[in-house]
């Protein structure tokens, strides 16, 4: 996502979605988790939301109204609602344009429907209506005069022609034709488009099309990505969409919504504080045996894969039996896992040293297992647990500087290293009072040059319960 789209997105006060294939898989009615978050997050940013779609409003989907939001542009923008039902505009297909239709349907021996506001119906039910109409709207009933009842927003064709079926010049005046389908166009105003819907919306509120940003895959998406300040396509779109997009995000089974909005800056991953819960966190415990007392620690393999796994297998293999812990600083660390016992040594198991795995997720808090380095992406076997238990911030300066408010508290209270955060892998966190109380007796002894203990910390031996 580069940066001036980037800069775009702080101007976007609207984001309208497309339902089928943009919102939702059409064909299996997927939704993925991630999309009801999404809603939430803008909800929260003040940030209003809308739906633009081919379908009436009869045919969002329940899941979809449950998202709650705050507009709908139906019907390809010929009616528009608000969340409560009012509607914001209307563009009715005039009775002589009906009937000048159905007549000319009747002469090229094509089928046709019929959509109302919150209706449609069928000309004739049929095997190939059937497939292609009722995974939008399923159980359609069939009444060729359904125009004599209800005002009509939009008709459909249902053929074999594809795009060589064209509207006579008799109609194109008034009528075009969107294809949806391999058997199907929608017909609509010929000065109506989702668009034009969404263009009402945007007066009503007194915004600016570059306050609005558009999710669409398809055809009638098309005026949607030339009238608005952001367009993305969706990963599986129709050729000439992807090409009038701004960005092409992934498809909706990968998350592509949430992908293309957390690459704008507009929503954030749910994270998760594994170091706040350790009692409900899974993960396996080390338990650090020393002549101190024992260390019981959870550890974060999820958030650290690699830097767990070398943690692990180290101390399976009695890596770190008899080792010491070299260099311990009271109120800030105590750090061990060098077999040399000089602070200059060590090796991973990967045989040379490895990358950091920084995790928003995972802080220096007090207590926590971190891996000590020489630098960006030198880790090896060498590790220290926080002992600080003062900070002189507040909650609030911790926050403003960029801290999670839930690990701001912890600082604010418990103590920690913030300026390690982004420096050291933190893979782990103490679990129990008794640690905490080992870990103080070991920070309190006695030391010299190079912050060496005068008489050696050990660590015994390290179990690990997976």
């Amino acid at each position: 996502m580069d940066a001036k789209l980037r800069y775009k997105a702080k101007k976007i006060k609207i984001v309208f979605f497309d339902i089928d294939d943009t919102l939702r898989v059409k064909d299996t009615g997927y939704i993925p988790a991630s999309i009801q978050s999404v809603f939430q997050q803008l909800r929260a940013r003040g940030i209003l939301t809308g739906i633009a779609s081919g379908r009436g409003i009869f045919g969002v989907v329940p899941e979809i109204r449950n998202l709650k939001p705050d507009f709908f542009v139906t019907l390809n923008g010929a009616y528009v609602e608000d969340k409560n039902g009012n509607v914001i505009y209307q563009n009715c297909i005039s009775r002589k344009q009906v009937e000048d239709y159905i007549s000319w349907t009747k002469e090229v021996g094509i089928d046709y429907g019929l959509v109302g506001s919150h209706h449609a119906a069928l000309s004739v039910r049929t095997p190939t209506i059937s497939n292609t109409i009722d995974v939008v709207y399923p159980d359609l009933p069939v009444n060729p005069e359904f125009f004599l009842e209800e005002d009509i927003y939009q008709m459909w064709t249902f053929e074999e022609q594809g795009d060589q079926l064209v509207l006579p010049d008799s109609l194109k005046e008034s009528l075009r034709m969107v294809r949806w389908h391999p058997h199907s166009s929608d017909v609509v105003p010929v000065n109506g488009s989702k668009a034009r819907g969404v263009e009402q919306i945007v007066e009503y509120l007194g915004l600016k099309p570059e306050n609005v940003l558009v999710f669409g895959d398809e055809l009638n998406d098309l005026e949607l990505f030339d009238y608005a300040g952001i367009s993305i396509a969706m990963g599986l779109s129709h050729e000439k969409v992807k090409e009038k997009a701004d960005y092409i995000t992934k498809t909706v089974e990968e998350d592509g919504i949430f992908y293309a909005l957390e690459g704008l800056g507009m929503v954030e991953k749910e994270r998760n504080f594994p170091q706040t819960d350790i009692e409900n966190t899974v993960g396996p415990v080390a338990l650090i045996q020393t002549n101190h007392g024992d260390l019981k620690i959870k550890l974060f393999p999820e958030q650290a894969p690699k830097t767990v796994a070398n943690f692990i297998a180290l101390s399976k293999d009695g890596y770190y039996d008899g080792v010491i812990f070299h260099r311990i600083i009271k109120d800030f660390m105590i750090q061990g896992g060098d077999p040399t016992g000089t602070g200059m040594g060590g090796e991973s198991i990967y045989g040379e040293s490895f990358e950091d795995e920084f995790s928003e997720e995972l802080y220096n808090i007090r207590g926590a297992l971190s891996m000590a380095n020489a630098g960006p992406n030198t880790n090896g076997s060498q590790f220290f647990i926080v002992q600080n238990q003062n900070l002189p911030y507040s909650k609030k300066e911790i926050t403003r500087g960029g801290w999670p408010e839930a690990i701001a508290e912890i600082y604010a209270n418990e103590g920690g290293t913030p300026h390690l955060d982004r420096r050291h892998t933190v893979f782990g966190q103490l679990m129990d009072e008794a640690s905490y109380k080992v870990l103080d007796e070991i920070a309190y002894v006695e030391t010299g040059t190079m912050d060496k203990p005068l008489e050696d910390v050990v660590i015994e031996t390290i179990k690990i319960e997976d």
